[in-house]
């Protein structure tokens, strides 16, 4: 879901993208998000995206009977809200709330459409950003039909700490709650506490205000190597972790 970028280092690629947005006058201006403020909801009117510089977003969607959800969350260098381009009058479909301390730069739809007429460069990055959130979202949805919430679990913590090039660990991820992580696994708390404790337990995983992912959590998810036994309930973790 991220922005690819030439560069070696990723961030020069976020701020690449945010220099940009300054450059040129894209971007109408910088919102500042308090950790769990909302950035725009669900059924209000989709007039601007966002490009997040900072901080961490969660997307939520409630459902006719209200049942909330959370779909995913999202981390510097992506954007946000982009269904504003689809159609004019049109409405958001999420609700985008701050995980953590965020800034965002708004973006009016007819300047990006503006933007992406006159700059092909800009253009083919930006829709390569949407073909690879068009691939996430498939295989979110295949992660759901057809694994269990112990590898859909797993599979999460290791899109959130962004897992990847250098090193055992990965970055560690923001404080979330066990409802959250609920929410985006499709189970509940006590089943989310119970399988952070065996990850924990099997070295997958450390936490101390944050969680912290090793690359065995990885190894495990890629060779199906969960074990179909449930061990001795372990107790439950508290609430935020």
């Amino acid at each position: 879901m991220k922005i690819e970028t030439p560069e070696s280092e990723q961030t020069k690629g976020i701020f690449s993208i945010a220099e940009i947005l300054n450059r040129t006058g894209l971007a109408q201006k910088v919102v500042r998000l308090k950790p769990k403020e909302v950035l725009f909801s669900q059924g209000s009117p989709a007039d601007s995206l966002y490009f997040l510089q900072s901080g961490r977003i969660k997307i939520t969607v409630v459902s006719p009977e209200g049942k909330e959800a959370a779909i995913t969350i999202l981390s510097a260098g992506e954007f946000v809200g982009e269904e504003a381009l689809v159609s004019v009058g049109g409405l958001h479909m999420t609700t985008a709330i701050a995980v953590k301390e965020a800034v965002a730069q708004k973006i009016r739809r007819e300047a990006m459409i503006r933007m992406m007429h006159e700059d092909p460069a800009f253009s083919d990055r930006f829709m390569r950003f949407l073909l690879t959130k068009s691939m996430r979202t498939q295989a979110d949805l295949v992660d759901q039909l057809f694994n269990s919430s112990e590898k859909r679990l797993a599979r999460i913590l290791l899109l959130m700490a962004e897992f990847g090039e250098a090193g055992e660990n990965g970055p560690v991820i923001p404080s979330v709650t066990q409802e959250t992580l609920a929410e985006m696994v499709g189970t509940t708390r006590s089943r989310v506490s119970f399988f952070m404790n065996r990850f924990r337990k099997m070295g997958l995983i450390e936490y101390n205000g944050g969680i912290r992912v090793h690359k065995s959590l990885l190894n495990v998810l890629l060779h199906d190597q969960f074990s179909e036994q449930r061990p001795e309930r372990p107790q439950e973790l508290p609430p935020e972790i």
